[in-house]
């Protein structure tokens, strides 16, 4: 059916009549639905009828016919004007209606996502997509199918701090399991690229060990990452998959990260040789894993480790002493490393540099601080709340009929990866 002008006009009349109440918005919905196929099959004479719909007012229409004006190929010289209109109309849209069709909402942000990265300009997308996250979340608790694009975007322009304001977000509500993989994956990587190892391993450990009948693509991409954060921020892995993590991931993760294993291997002797031989030999399943960067940082954590081990021995030592036990090339290299690791908070001591001593001193934390006291309370209600709300689901699972009906039942693993599970975007660490 060819849709004339006459036809689009009276579409847009129906949006403006009908975005005023809560019930004539429920009546313009039922309506949009209907004409949604009209509205898609000539999308092109719809796109300049846009200036007549106000986008804060009305909302659920300006919804409709922007997701159809963008649902197609999109030229490149047209790619800006679409990034534009879509962050407009996300900053002024209204919340309760585009969360009447929160597919369409999600397709066009999505499309924002997908123009700016066509751009090379993905920090474009990023206030726009957490202003769509916001607003399509029933709450923080919840994870939208945003968040990993998001979170994409924040790597893609290098805007770690950006990634910040929803990984610092405790998550109780999942849409889908494959946006969880996703964000548990980026979100490593962002607190990896700002140093905030302890958050990356919590995040990467979510990935390796939920619930899979398949084996993960994401899920092995993130256990690569596990295994070399672990050996940075603690200085030791264990190997063994833990037991709540799926069959499919303790069976198989070690058969597609055996380099990665081999690397925890070397890192435990202590030898910075036998550690850096190890690297030469994988070198290119590290580049071409894009952790080449993580490799490196391995090494160079495993002479801080060297000289954490010497506190627990000395109370004094050279840095002359320091060079030669940890294997560095010199007494200058060795005070490098011990006035970083002080300014970290990883040793405490002091130098005499009048005789090149180091001083080992104990931890002067005496646990009794106000700020102690309210990170301690912090993180005490923080548990509480959370064994409420596993309690709470505990419940609701023992009596889902659909639950109670498939346990028990082992399905056989299949070893490929899932269909729906391609390889995560790699960026260089």
């Amino acid at each position: 059916m060819n849709l004339n002008m006459s036809s689009g006009e009276s579409i847009v009349a129906q949006i403006q009549g009908l975005s005023t109440s809560p019930r004539d918005i429920s009546q313009l919905h039922a309506f949009l639905k209907q004409s949604d196929d009209l509205i898609r099959s000539d999308s092109t004479r719809f796109a300049p009828l846009l200036t007549l719909l106000d986008p804060s007012i009305h909302s659920l229409g300006f919804l409709y016919i922007l997701d159809a004006c963008t649902s197609g190929p999109t030229p490149k010289e047209q790619a800006n004007e679409h990034v534009c209109t879509i962050a407009r109309f996300v900053k002024a849209c209204s919340t309760e209606q585009i969360r009447m069709a929160p597919e369409k909402f999600v397709s066009i942000c999505k499309k924002l996502k997908d123009q700016v990265m066509f751009l090379a300009a993905p920090i474009r997308g990023i206030a726009p997509m957490l202003t769509a996250i916001r607003k399509l979340q029933s709450s923080t608790e919840h994870l939208t199918t945003l968040h990993p694009d998001f979170l994409l975007l924040c790597l893609s322009a290098k805007c770690y701090k950006n990634g910040l304001s929803i990984l610092e977000d405790d998550i109780y509500e999942v849409d889908q399991p494959r946006d969880f993989l996703l964000y548990g994956y980026y979100g490593g990587m962002i607190c990896i690229g700002l140093k905030r190892f302890r958050k990356a391993m919590e995040l990467l450990h979510h990935v390796v060990t939920a619930p899979m009948s398949n084996m993960s693509a994401i899920a092995v991409e993130a256990y690569k990452k596990y295994i070399l954060v672990s050996l940075i921020h603690l200085g030791q892995f264990n190997a063994s998959v833990p037991k709540y993590a799926s069959t499919v991931a303790q069976r198989n993760l070690k058969n597609f990260t055996q380099p990665y294993l081999e690397l925890a291997v070397s890192y435990g002797t202590g030898k910075v040789a036998e550690l850096e031989a190890c690297i030469r030999q994988h070198r290119e399943r590290f580049q071409n894993d894009n952790n080449f960067g993580l490799a490196r940082q391995v090494v160079s954590s495993i002479y801080k480790r060297n000289i954490q081990r010497l506190t627990q021995t000395y109370l004094t030592l050279s840095l002359e002493g320091i060079a030669n036990s940890v294997q560095l090339n010199s007494p200058r290299e060795a005070e490098m490393h011990v006035l970083q690791m002080i300014q970290d908070g990883e040793i405490h001591a002091t130098i005499n540099q009048k005789d090149g001593m180091v001083r080992f001193l104990e931890d002067p934390e005496q646990y009794k601080s106000c700020a102690m006291i309210e990170r301690i309370d912090s993180s005490i209600e923080r548990m509480m709340t959370l064994s409420k709300k596993l309690t709470a689901t505990d419940e609701l699972m023992s009596c889902d009929p659909a639950y109670l009906s498939r346990v028990g039942k082992e399905r056989a693993p299949r070893l490929d990866f899932d269909d729906y599970d391609p390889v995560p975007q790699k960026f260089s660490m």
